[in-house]
């Protein structure tokens, strides 16, 4: 089931006075919840898109903004303090995301002595989780926001943002260390947007682990190999697109709009090439429409070739194999071998429309209620004075009276 919320992007900084009360207030409440439940528990809360968003509620910042992600990180690292909550956190908004592979080494092992072996597993996750959410998964959000949450043990949290510059809201995406079995199938725990995107490309999903496995046998062959396989669908192209044009971004499928949509363009990575270029398709079929892009850099699949990837994680974890390279071998491995890919937005929960009446989507009001319960009892054991107590029991009930009374 999914819930909804609006999530519009806003400009300008919390208040001072706010940040304040709100480094004061998670100090207090992720103190209760780690006394009584360990930090691998408040992890698991982190990487829930809906306690997090219920979280940065009572803490005071505006219940529906993007900015709730990017504030709430920002006064946990404050906030959170190792010798009180045994959590440390790197990363964080903009060129502070980029500081996280440097952050990560040396609180790991300041902090709890980490080994080198768990320190590399924190590095590799954070960098793969935001290649993923890059290149693997095209939505049309580009990342702006990386932060990962981890304990004395190595289990980790991560929660990354990113924002879509056409219809200006954001997308939020959690992971978590906790059974997760591939980073590459179905990793997420949760990710919270304002729509579903019709256009994305889901190379996470598990209907597209054929079309991974041709990716992969794609970059192992000759590059010869590669290259004839693109020229053929060059060929297809020139025989079946309707315009004249003989480059990879003029491959659709028929019964289409050709309406351009300037949409945010994705992240690339190590010099890729950009495109943001758009076709919205209508068909009754799968949405089978790929971005592709003008050129392909074939250093980057010779350097492939060099490393001989055993699988699509090993394939997407190479530098500069960014999201040009997967829409390519995505479409190759389509149109020359018959493997398709997932045009399912792996959205859980929806921003946008719904209500209590279930139009579209029926609010997961379960799932809140539990939320809602668990942080009213760490409110109710936190060491905060009673005004302040009070205050932040009445937002979270406010949070959720406008959670279950929206209208449609």
């Amino acid at each position: 089931m999914n819930s909804t919320i609006n999530l519009p992007l806003h400009g300008g900084h919390a208040p001072s006075y706010l940040v304040k009360r709100m480094i004061r207030l998670s100090y207090a409440i992720s103190k209760v919840i780690i006394d009584e439940h360990g930090q691998r528990e408040f992890l698991n809360r982190l990487s829930d898109p809906l306690w997090f968003q219920a979280f940065g509620c009572v803490l005071g910042f505006d219940w529906h903004s993007s900015g709730v992600t990017t504030v709430v990180t920002g006064v946990l690292k404050q906030s959170i303090k190792e010798n009180v909550h045994s959590i440390s956190i790197a990363g964080g908004k903009g060129k502070r995301s980029l500081d996280t592979k440097n952050e990560i080494p040396i609180l790991a092992e300041k902090n709890y002595n980490l080994s080198s072996s768990k320190i590399d597993e924190l590095l590799y996750a954070s960098k793969i989780a935001a290649k993923i959410d890059n290149a693997a998964l095209q939505d049309g959000y580009s990342l702006y926001h990386h932060v990962i949450f981890f304990d004395e043990y190595g289990n980790w949290a991560i929660v990354q943002q990113g924002m879509n510059s056409s219809n200006k809201m954001a997308r939020r995406y959690h992971w978590i260390s906790d059974n997760l079995k591939s980073f590459v199938t179905e990793p997420h725990v949760g990710i919270i947007s304002e729509n579903r995107n019709p256009n994305t490309l889901n190379m996470t999903s598990i209907d597209s682990n054929e079309n991974q496995k041709i990716c992969v046998d794609l970059v192992n062959s000759d590059i010869n190999n590669l290259q004839s396989s693109v020229y053929k669908v060059l060929e297809i192209t020139k025989k079946n697109a309707s315009t004249k044009i003989n480059t990879l971004d003029n491959w659709i499928v028929p019964q289409i709009d050709n309406t351009n949509n300037h949409a945010a363009s994705t992240m690339e990575s190590q010099g890729e090439y950009k495109s943001n270029n758009r076709v919205n398709m209508k068909s009754n079929s799968l949405r089978e429409h790929y971005e592709m892009p003008h050129r392909l850099d074939w250093n980057i699949f010779r350097k492939a070739y060099d490393i001989q990837p055993k699988n699509y994680e090993q394939l997407i974890s190479i530098p500069g194999i960014g999201p040009s390279s997967v829409r390519a071998l995505s479409l190759i491995g389509e149109i020359i071998f018959g493997t398709s890919a997932s045009w399912q937005d792996p959205v859980k929960y929806n921003f946008a429309h719904g209500g209590k009446d279930g139009v579209p989507y029926p609010v997961a009001r379960k799932i809140y209620d539990k939320s809602i319960s668990y942080l009213y009892s760490a409110i109710e054991g936190a060491e905060i004075q009673r005004e302040e107590r009070i205050d932040t029991l009445k937002k979270l009930a406010e949070f959720s009276n406008r959670m279950f009374d929206q209208k449609k």
